[in-house]
């Protein structure tokens, strides 16, 4: 039997049919109607329509960035739609066949690669997205951890700095400024700004008028000594945040996902440096394994989908 996964992404929607080992057995993709919940609505019924012709399909999963209450049921919050208290699930179970589940895309993701990914040998886990923001999820004894009101694992939002950068969320000093996609662009910048070894850097920010993340991760690629201090930057104020959640949540491996993340064992080495040194009681805190994400694109649908066929086969 068949669950059908949707991603809802800032800028497409994502949607595939799932077997029940992961795979995936077809995939659609249309632009996001920016902003517009009933056109959203809209694009959501329509594909789960489609990639449920011909097939048994035993519920459909949606992924969304926001807080997702403790029922899988009502978007509270949504950063990029316009959901304020939204009881999505039941707009969409009026309107469909199949039992529906809502669930946050770090969330899916990460339970993504705890059940068919990086994480699937582990019980314990902690990944981190690391993307324009930072997302996180958490796996604590095989269970989603999702907190008593259902929007816990917002690990971007730890506070690493006191009184640091302002946050989208309306703290300051937040992993996320830290440690993401858009935090590595701006160190980049602060290397072709100085010179020296951000000499790359700044060369080839005058030939594109601008540094884009693509381009620190051709230079990366390359070897170019601005490029890897601001990737070993960002890999520290990761490896001291997962020192904290080490001291919390006692994980047995951390998982790194995002486009970032491609950069393997480059960004993987001085997250495990700054991990030990900050580390409480190291040399007798068992130390995690730290790996990089397996799903990459497909994480997000092929957890939804997998979280929503379990809900149903729990019921």
């Amino acid at each position: 039997m068949h669950a059908i996964g949707i991603d809802i992404g800032g800028t497409k929607i994502a949607g595939a049919l799932v077997d029940e080992f992961g795979s995936i057995v077809k995939s659609e993709r249309v632009p996001t109607p920016a902003g517009d919940p009933r056109q959203i609505e809209e694009a959501v019924v329509a594909m789960v329509q489609s990639l449920s012709v011909g097939e048994q399909v035993a519920a459909a999963g949606i992924a969304a960035a926001g807080f997702i209450d403790a029922a899988q049921s009502t978007v509270y919050y949504a950063p990029n739609i316009n959901w304020r208290n939204e009881p999505f699930r039941a707009v969409l179970e009026e309107r469909l066949d199949i039992p529906v589940i809502i669930e946050n895309d770090a969330n899916a993701a990460g339970w993504a690669e705890f059940r068919y990914g990086a994480g699937r040998l582990y019980s314990d886990m902690v990944t981190l997205t690391i993307g324009t923001g930072v997302g996180g999820a958490i796996v604590s004894g095989d269970r989603l951890f999702r907190g008593g009101f259902g929007v816990g694992a917002e690990l971007g939002h730890l506070r690493v700095v006191p009184d640091g950068l302002p946050c989208g969320c309306g703290a300051r000093g937040c992993i996320e400024q830290y440690g993401s996609g858009r935090a590595l662009l701006r160190m980049a910048n602060e290397y072709a700004d100085a010179g020296g070894i951000g000499q790359g850097l700044a060369e080839l920010r005058a030939e594109r008028g601008e540094l884009r993340g693509e381009d620190v991760a051709q230079l990366i690629t390359a070897g170019d000594s601005g490029a890897l201090a601001a990737l070993r930057q960002l890999g520290h104020w990761l490896g001291q945040t997962a020192a904290s959640l080490s001291a919390v949540l006692d994980p047995q491996v951390f998982v790194f996902g995002g486009g970032v993340a491609s950069a393997g064992e480059l960004l993987l080495d001085p997250i495990r440096t700054a991990y030990l040194d900050h580390l409480p009681a190291r040399g007798y805190h068992p130390e995690p394994t730290f790996l990089v994400a397996e799903l990459v694109n497909d994480a997000g649908v092929v957890g939804a989908a997998d979280l929503a066929r379990l809900s149903t086969s729990q019921k």
